[in-house]
């Protein structure tokens, strides 16, 4: 599989979220030095095909949940598995928990 170097900078970026915390494309964007490539960040986790890159603990900035390469549902499920509290398709406590990178 041949991956951009994109690519390979979100995917390395999104597996310094730790399990609990959660990140946002936009975020992830801006550490790898792309600046209001959010969107760009959420197509290249959409077509992750690494198990251990954690795309699911990437959210929106407005603190909603976002898509999921499996369905938003299942991302809501896997975020509530690791202890991140969602209401209303949005994350709880959202300050405490986002991951800086």
């Amino acid at each position: 599989m041949l991956l951009t170097n994109f690519e390979k900078k979100v995917y390395y970026a999104c597996k310094r979220i730790p399990h609990g915390r959660v990140s946002t494309y936009a975020e992830l964007a801006r550490a790898i030095g792309c600046k209001g490539g959010a969107r760009a960040v959420g197509n290249a986790l959409n077509r992750n095909p690494f198990h251990s890159v954690p795309c699911h603990r990437v959210v929106c900035s407005n603190r909603r949940v976002g898509g999921y390469a499996h369905g938003k549902k299942a991302k809501e499920k896997i975020l509530r598995r690791e202890g991140v509290e969602i209401e209303k398709g949005k994350v709880v406590n959202f300050g405490k928990i986002l991951k800086k990178l």
